[in-house]
């Protein structure tokens, strides 16, 4: 079962071409804005990509 999952702001598009060669997910355009799409597993690990991203670049702007 493919599931959908939203992406939060901030992701450049470099992380996202990481995330999709890396996992098996496809970005999606939805009325809704920009979602991943694949089976849970996948986004699971996509979605720890992100936040792994997130909070470096957080870090970064923290000094």
């Amino acid at each position: 079962m493919l599931y959908d999952m939203r992406l939060p702001p901030g992701i450049t598009h470099t992380t996202m071409a990481e995330i999709i060669s890396s996992y098996e997910v496809e970005l999606i355009q939805t009325d809704d804005g920009p979602v991943l799409r694949g089976e849970l597993e996948e986004l699971e690990k996509a979605r720890d990509h992100i936040l792994r991203f997130l909070n470096e670049r957080i870090r970064e702007l923290e000094g």
